[in-house]
């Protein structure tokens, strides 16, 4: 349809320009003819200066000499039988007869120029009011867009590293193909399905894989497609997008990043009435108009489902609120085996380590490390994706891409050495921090080096001992500058800023001070809404908030006085993994091991 709409308007101008060229050509030669009277024609004509004459019926054309000039005339003839006689007599060498063209071919002639006008008026002007007018029709239309299941169809096999998720959405995909089974025991379909969860987790894959294995209708759109500038247009939207989804029912209406337009409403200040509340009510009133037999469920998807309105989540409405987690280390393996189908890997690639030095990685940085080991495989001619190409993935996501071209000094470089030397030799020598996989002093990123960490095991409960630790692994690198250099350097602001922010929670949020005790100071970090307090207290007095900058500053001092013990304590092996990574830049676990096993020997 749309090319034989382009062809269309490809020959209609086509022919207006042919139309128009002829128009002009007809008036610019009729602007070079010299309208002569008849008398006149006659006396140029005995003067011998007519050279060429053409007579049609109605009018008489031709050439004649003024002086060196040519000019062409034209003349209305009369009633004149010698004619042929006088032009003979007056020796005109090129005299012809020429047929009349009709009153047709005049009329087009003379007020083709008014068509052309009236046609360009036509296109220009009011064809385009009519499609604007269209466009003006469908400004209140849905743009969610009807997911053709024949060309991409998704399934739960598509779906890794959230069983327990596939499990309750699997309900949802029985009712729709079994509707009559739930009927029969008097079991309604849930209205709405909620799934919320870290972003990258999977939300919109998981919806798509519902409506891929029930076989439905699946209408997709973004809960920003609903807000314009106009109110009552997202309200439109919403009614539009129902009424689509009734007449394909059985059918499933996702909404992704639903808090776009499901925010809590406004309490009362200004009034009610802009346009994302209207859609949001606009919405609640569909879910309240849906009966049980119509087959219709809506999916949401979010990150943000506490700042949802109330009214939103209550029973009846999202009937289901299924929590989308980070995968642990079984479902990062899941993932890894799925998205690594679309790649070469070495048969001796071991995705159970890839998952072990994941922790905390959703299917998105999966999928991501997946496809940047490819490219770099790619681009170091690889036959197949390796273990290096995937680790250096990893390290690539998690401290940046190498910076090589970066040139800094000896004594610099001297000084990053000992910095991250000293988060290892911390790391090593204190109980229960994680293994340092890898050491580096190649800038990568923002940062001139790094000790790149990784957890044996999922861990969801840390101690207060293990945290306490995690800072003095955080200020080992500060404690070693000062140690060996007797000055401090800008080198371990991010360090400072992690240590800062985990004493602060050890003491505001987890109970884990003897002054402060076990209570939780954690102001509210939801959002201000008008109507609500505008203002919010501390929620603690001025004396308690002495208590808790004493005891911030207090664990921090004390776990940096750890950690220049600790280091003082195995100078020789700090020393050596210095040098060491000062000479080849980069070291593993195992050298790691053997330099200290080798310092404490000597």
């Amino acid at each position: 349809m749309p090319l034989k709409k382009n062809l269309r308007q490809l020959l209609f101008w086509f022919l207006s320009l042919l139309l128009f060229v002829a128009v002009y050509q007809s008036m610019k030669g009729a602007e070079r003819e010299r309208q002569l009277p008849y008398s006149e024609f006659k006396q140029d004509l005995r003067d011998k200066k007519i050279t060429k004459v053409t007579v049609r019926p109605d009018l008489i054309r031709g050439e004649l000499k003024d002086g060196e000039k040519k000019v062409i005339f034209k003349t209305i003839p009369m009633t004149d039988p010698k004619l042929i006689e006088d032009m003979e007599a007056a020796g005109v060498g090129d005299f012809s007869a020429e047929a009349d063209r009709g009153w047709i071919a005049g009329l087009v002639l003379n007020i083709g120029w008014i068509l052309l006008f009236v046609l360009l008026w036509w296109f220009l002007f009011v064809k385009q009011a009519q499609m604007g007018g269209k466009q003006a029709m469908s400004f209140g239309k849905s743009k969610a867009r009807l997911q053709d299941l024949k060309k991409s169809k998704t399934t739960f096999a598509d779906v890794a590293g959230c069983d327990e998720t596939k499990e309750e959405l699997k309900d949802i995909v029985d009712y729709l193909k079994n509707p009559k089974k739930y009927q029969l025991l008097g079991g309604e379909l849930p209205k709405g399905v909620l799934l919320y969860g870290p972003p990258g987790t999977g939300k919109t894959l998981l919806a798509r894989a519902v409506a891929g294995e029930a076989g439905v209708p699946f209408f997709t759109s973004s809960g920003s497609e609903f807000v314009e500038m106009f109110v009552g247009v997202g309200a439109s939207r919403v009614r539009d997008l129902f009424e689509r989804a009734k007449k394909s029912a059985p059918a499933i209406v996702f909404v992704d990043e639903l808090d776009a337009v499901g925010r809590s409403r406004f309490a009362g200040i200004g009034g009610g009435h802009d346009e994302r509340e209207q859609t949001l009510n606009q919405i609640l009133v569909e879910l309240d108009g849906f009966e049980a037999k119509e087959g219709i469920i809506l999916i949401g998807a979010t990150n943000r489902p506490d700042v949802l309105d109330t009214a939103l989540l209550r029973p009846g409405r999202f009937d289901r609120r299924i929590n989308v987690p980070v995968p642990d280390i079984k479902g990062r393996i899941d993932i890894l085996t799925v998205h690594t189908k679309k790649i070469t890997l070495d048969p001796a690639a071991d995705l159970s380590v890839i998952a072990r030095h994941t922790p905390g990685f959703v299917g998105a940085d999966l999928a991501n490390i997946v496809n940047e080991a490819a490219i770099l495989a790619a681009k170091r001619e690889k036959k197949a994706v390796d273990m290096k190409d995937l680790e250096e993935a990893i390290e690539k996501m998690m401290a940046g891409p190498q910076r090589r071209s970066r040139i800094i000094s000896e004594y610099e470089k001297k000084v990053v050495a000992y910095h991250e030397a000293g988060h290892t030799m911390v790391a090593k020598i204190l109980p229960g921090c994680d293994p340092v996989h890898k050491v580096s002093i190649i800038p990568r990123g923002p940062a001139l080096g790094y000790t790149l960490q990784l957890p044996v095991e999922d861990k969801y409960l840390t101690s207060k001992s293990e945290i306490l630790n995690r800072l003095c692994v955080l200020l080992g690198g500060r404690a070693a500058e000062e140690m060996v250099f007797n000055e401090i350097t800008t080198g371990a602001h991010d360090d400072l800023s992690k240590v800062s922010s985990y004493a602060q929670k050890m003491v505001l949020e987890f109970g884990m001070s003897e002054k402060v005790g076990p209570m939780c100071l954690k102001k509210d970090d939801s959002e201000v809404f008008l109507g609500r307090e505008l203002t919010r207290p501390a929620g603690y007095s001025n004396e308690t908030s002495r208590i808790v900058d004493e005891e911030i500053k207090r664990i921090v001092n004390e776990c940096y006085v750890k950690a220049k013990a600790a280091l003082s304590e195995n100078r020789k092996a700090l020393d050596a993994i210095a040098a060491r990574l000062i000479e080849n830049e980069v070291i593993d676990a195992v050298e790691i091991s053997d330099i200290i096993a080798a310092a404490k020997a000597v």
